[in-house]
C-alpha cells in the first residue's frame, strides 16, 4: 500500500485515479488547496491535477494560480516522494511535430495562447526545481467520462435529436480513453523521461464523431456553413509505446458514454 496525494481530486481525472487508486489497495488524500496541512504531512506520491480547462480565457488569475503559482509552493516547500504534473498536448498548437522535444510556439498576445504558457511555466517549474522523481505527463483530449469537453457536448446535442457542427467535418484531433491515461500515470513515474505524451496517437475526424452519433442515436446533423477546419498535429507516442508497450483503447466504444 501506498500513499498518494491527488491535487485536483473533484476534477474529471482527479477523480477517476481516486478511485482507481482507492480499488488498488492504496491510501489516497484529496486536499483543499488551502489546507495547511499539505506543508506539515508526508504527501507521499503526488498526482498534480490541478487546472483550469474550458473556462481559461474567462479565468486567467485562476488559471495561473493552479498551472503555476501553487505548483510552485508544492515544490519548494511539501515533502513528497514523487510528483506527476498533468500537462498538455494543447502545447503543440502551430508547430508541425507533435513529439516531446519539439520546440514550441507560444504568443502572450493571443488571449488562448495564456493556457499554453501557465503550463509551460508548470513544466518548466518542475524541471528546474530540483525535485527528484518528478514527471510531466502531457494529455490529449480525454474521453470516457466527464462533460465539458468538444465530444460530450456533441453527445449531447444527439440525443437531443439534431447535431449542429461549427467545424468542419475535415477538422482532427487526438483522443485517448481514461483508462489508459489512469493506467499510463501509474507508470511513467518510473519511466526513463521527464516527458511523456499522454495520448492515442490516432487522429479522429469530426465527420467520424458525426457518423458514429448519427448510427448510435438516430440524429440527423448539419454542418453550420462557413465552419472553419480546425486540425492539431499528429501526437507522437513513441515514449509510451517503447518503454510500456502502449495500445490504446478503441475509442468508439458504447460504454464510454453511459455516464453522460
Amino acid at each position: 500500500m501506498k500513499q498518494y496525494t491527488v491535487f485536483g481530486s473533484k476534477g474529471f481525472i482527479g477523480q477517476k485515479m481516486v478511485k482507481v487508486l482507492r480499488l488498488n489497495g492504496h491510501k489516497v488524500w484529496g486536499p483543499n488547496r488551502a489546507d495547511p496541512d499539505i506543508y506539515k504531512r508526508p504527501l507521499g506520491h503526488v498526482i498534480y491535477a490541478a487546472g483550469v480547462t474550458a473556462d481559461f480565457r474567462t479565468r486567467p488569475f485562476d488559471t495561473v494560480e493552479a498551472h503555476v503559482c501553487f505548483l510552485s509552493k508544492i515544490l519548494k516547500e511539501a515533502k513528497f516522494e514523487s510528483l506527476i504534473y498533468l500537462s498538455s498536448t494543447r502545447l503543440y498548437s502551430g508547430v508541425s511535430k507533435g513529439s516531446e522535444d519539439t520546440v514550441l510556439h507560444v504568443q502572450s498576445q493571443d488571449p488562448s495562447d495564456l493556457y499554453n504558457l501557465s503550463k509551460l511555466m508548470g513544466e518548466s517549474l518542475c524541471l528546474a526545481s530540483g525535485r527528484k522523481n518528478v514527471k510531466i505527463a502531457r494529455l490529449s483530449n480525454v474521453l470516457g467520462g466527464g462533460d465539458d469537453n468538444f465530444i460530450a457536448s456533441l453527445f449531447r446535442e444527439a440525443r437531443k435529436g439534431q447535431i449542429l457542427l461549427r467545424t468542419a467535418l475535415s477538422s482532427k484531433k487526438d483522443y485517448i480513453h481514461v483508462d489508459d491515461v489512469i493506467d499510463l500515470l501509474s507508470v511513467i513515474i518510473k519511466g526513463r523521461h521527464s516527458i511523456y505524451n499522454i495520448a492515442s496517437g490516432q487522429q479522429v475526424m469530426h465527420g467520424q464523431w458525426v457518423e458514429y452519433f448519427v448510427k448510435l442515436t438516430g440524429c440527423k446533423a448539419k454542418v453550420e456553413s462557413g465552419s472553419p477546419e480546425i486540425s492539431f498535429v499528429p501526437i507522437d507516442i513513441s515514449r509510451i509505446r517503447e518503454e510500456f508497450s502502449f495500445t490504446p483503447r478503441y475509442i468508439f466504444n458504447d460504454l464510454l458514454w453511459d455516464e453522460n
